[in-house]
């Protein structure tokens, strides 16, 4: 079955083609397409069918791209394009042999796309880069678990090592990785949730008491109005678009607030029905706000404040006064602060017309049933944690939470990022958390916080890390400010990362370096007792299992819960009352121990097998109870701040091309948006060309314009001429994050601000080389 891996030709920029003329609606029959041609070319028919087939069905793999939920009854092509990708990717039977190591040094292969590097085929030995060589080699397990344990226990400290997490590690191995940290006597546990939706939880903890979405699936089909902030579900999230065309046929009104004209908010044509192929589709967004990078929090002041308004000219009509007396405080505050809200801020902030404002407050005054959701274009700003907290303040004024069709919906961008939090992989998890795991397993688990993900690159650049593990994801490659994030990792002593496939982090190295490779989701674990399942949460909160369907691609691959328990039993021992061994044979045991640890996963075993799982339990949602000092949701008070941009530069945020999935690339388009073979290009509205009297197709160097006078660029990328927002760029991640300074962070969240980095665009110092 398994191949070696194939030649892979790397891409010219300089052969980019741009069509300059955005699509105006996703999926249909190109959807169908470019969701096959890459299965069956690199899986296969029988691999193909039987990876398809069984994502996201009931007995068979969550898909390990978005978080999105699964509707109640399946159907039986439960998958989108991305999705699909996802799967052809991590199924593949390429594998990477063992002459790759010494064929290709480490040097060379830092030198090498991202898309390259994934092109290579799954990993399928552990291999180790000895200090001062620049190649791994292959090593048996028993020796590289030797190489870690001997690292971590020779530390003067266990807060000298630090522990990551990517979204896509099960529930079961998050347990059993953080109580091996734990056990190890450190908190060091950054996450990717770091990084993306962390601003979220710091807002929603703080009002409403949890930081999860107040909705279920069907609740998008009974809403009267769906407002969509800083999210391109036609790229991110797919599915997310049959959940809106089903809220459209129900008649609900959908507004959507993004600095880009995004096709998949504009038309959706759904390929499993008749008219997605060979009609118009649906029309979703009714509205369409181009709101101006950084500019939502005075959108929703501006929109709180007509509401207010609205009830002041009709007392007792507007507002649900039951509701916020009975389950809110804060109410006069905000009606004080808000009645001195400048008009004038308001327009320059947004980049909107008052008018624009106006219909969107109209439509939320008109619809009984409300969702607002976002993802990252809202996360990734410096006030970010303040504009969720307006967010939740515009739902609460008129009862928008704990009723049908109704409430607050952060989409997680990575399959199982939120589960991984709710079985504890957090740099400071609460204390009754903490205490149920020392009495579980009888030890006393380290007391002081942890670090994140920014933290974790400042102690490794200040020697304070020793060691870097991580479970899953791409470190160095998602992290904000690129080249301090490789200096960071190079002071190291050892970096070790457990991974299905090659990624720049394992080319950015510690003096010593090790890769573990694991199973994929798409494949059969089997172990002593037979073969197991492993179970996820999606971003509403439904917890259900996941199993793999397709034979490994090879036979040594150990699963990531095998690794950590080996590891476990290599470092911590029975320092802990831990059965690491029964563990692996056998998962349910580890489930056990989680029904006795997390909130609302009591008798865990029986719930997940249940048809379809069950959901964890949501005060907001589920009775209009929340978990806050006061037992009160709360409405808060938030001083307006907008990006200031200075003459002759732009706001740039960073974003995905269609062809990718955080920063695994699949290919060089992005056909939604008119580009081929190639991502280095920067988007910027005609208007602002002219003003900067440059031209579409021109090539610049991208300078981001921080304080600390460091020199940040991007060069020789093409100006492609793009309906933005007025003042705004785009640019695509992670080669944007370059350009984003790595204590450049939302206040209170720590989340790296991508989405509001200050640049300027010079004429290309060096011409692009033409084939």
């Amino acid at each position: 079955m398994a191949r070696k891996n194939p030649k892979v030709e790397e891409v010219n920029e300089a052969d980019i083609e741009v069509t300059g003329h955005p699509k105006t609606w996703v999926a249909g029959v190109p959807g169908v397409y470019h969701s096959m041609e890459p299965a069956l070319t690199h899986m296969g028919v029988s691999r193909a069918a039987k990876t398809l087939l069984a994502l996201n069905q009931k007995d068979g793999f969550d898909c390990m791209s978005c978080a999105w939920p699964d509707p109640g009854h399946r159907k039986t092509f439960e998958f989108c394009e991305n999705g699909a990708k996802a799967v052809t990717w991590e199924a593949t039977p390429v594998v990477i042999g063992s002459e790759f190591w010494a064929e290709h040094p480490v040097s060379e292969l830092r030198q090498r796309s991202e898309y390259w590097l994934g092109m290579q085929g799954r990993l399928t030995e552990p291999v180790y880069k000895p200090a001062g060589e620049d190649h791994y080699r292959p090593v048996s397990w028993d020796q590289a678990f030797t190489i870690v344990g001997d690292k971590l226990k020779g530390l003067a400290s266990s807060d000298q090592a630090t522990f990551y997490t990517s979204g896509r590690t099960s529930n079961e191995a998050a347990f059993l990785y953080q109580l091996f940290v734990r056990a190890y006597g450190t908190n060091n546990l950054p996450d990717c949730s770091n990084m993306c939706h962390e601003s979220s939880g710091w807002a929603m903890g703080q009002t409403i008491g949890v930081g999860k979405a107040t909705i279920a699936y069907d609740d998008f089909a009974k809403a009267d109005l769906i407002i969509i902030m800083g999210q391109n579900p036609g790229t991110n999230h797919p599915r997310m678009l049959t959940a809106l065309e089903e809220a459209k046929e129900a008649g609900a009104s959908i507004v959507a607030v993004n600095p880009l004209p995004e096709a998949g908010l504009m038309r959706y044509k759904n390929p499993q029905k008749v008219k997605g192929i060979v009609g118009r589709g649906t029309d979703l967004a009714d509205q369409f706000l181009q709101v101006r990078l950084g500019g939502d929090m005075a959108l929703m002041q501006a929109v709180s404040k007509r509401v207010l308004d609205a009830e002041a000219a009709n007392p007792g009509t507007v507002l649900d006064h039951q509701f916020l007396a009975e389950h809110c405080e804060g109410l006069e505050e905000l009606q004080a602060h808000l009645a001195g809200l400048d008009e004038a801020a308001v327009l320059r902030a947004t980049g909107l017309r008052a008018e624009e404002i106006d219909e969107l407050a109209d439509r939320y005054l008109r619809a009984d049933k409300v969702i607002i959701t976002w993802a990252m274009g809202i996360t990734q700003h410096k006030n970010a944690v303040a504009t969720i907290k307006e967010i939740i303040n515009l739902l609460l004024l008129r009862g928008n939470m704990g009723k049908p069709g109704a409430g607050a919906s952060p989409i997680r961008g990575h399959s199982n990022v939120q589960g991984d939090r709710t079985m504890g992989i957090w740099e400071q998890m609460p204390p009754a958390f903490m205490d149920a795991l020392g009495k579980e397993f009888s030890f006393d688990p380290p007391h002081e916080h942890g670090i994140d993900a920014v933290e974790t690159v400042r102690q490794m650049r200040d020697g304070g890390i020793k060691v870097f593990v991580a479970m899953g994801g791409n470190f160095v490659g998602a992290i904000s400010d690129t080249d301090a994030a490789f200096a960071a990792m190079e002071n190291t002593d050892l970096s070790v990362q457990i991974s299905t496939k090659l990624n720049r982090s394992h080319t950015v190295t510690g003096a010593e370096a090790l890769i573990l490779p694991t199973l994929g989701r798409t494949e059969i674990d089997m172990q002593e007792s037979g073969a197991q399942f492993v179970s996820v949460e999606d971003t509403v909160s439904a917890v259900h299992a996941s199993h793999g369907t397709v034979r490994p691609v090879a036979p040594d691959l150990l699963s990531e819960v095998a690794i950590v328990t080996r590891l476990a039993r290599k470092v911590v021992g029975d320092s802990v009352q831990a059965d690491w061994a029964g563990f692996e044979k056998n998962y349910d045991l580890i489930r056990d121990h989680i029904a006795h640890v997390v909130s609302g996963c009591e008798d865990y075993n029986r719930k997940i097998r249940q048809d379809g799982g069950f959901v964890l339990p949501n005060g907001p949602r589920d009775s209009r109870e929340f978990n806050t000092p006061t037992g009160k949701a709360m409405l808060t008070v938030n001083e307006l701040e907008h990006v200031e941009r200075p003459a002759g530069t732009l706001i740039l945020q960073s974003m995905r091309s269609h062809d990718q999935f955080n920063t695994t690339i699949y290919g060089n388009n992005d056909r939604y948006r008119g580009i081929k073979k190639g991502r280095e290009v920067v988007f910027v509205s005609p208007e602002d060309l002219a003003e900067l009297g440059l031209n579409d197709g021109q090539h610049v160097d991208i300078h981001g314009i921080y304080q600390d006078n460091v020199d940040r660029v991007l060069r020789n990328f093409r100006v492609v001429s793009y309906p933005t927002a007025r003042g705004c760029a785009a640019a695509y991640y992670p080669e944007a994050n370059v350009l984003v300074p790595l204590d450049s962070v939302a206040e209170g969240s720590q989340t790296p601000v991508s989405k509001a980095v200050i640049v300027r665009l010079e004429p290309a110092a060096v011409a692009p080389a033409v084939t």
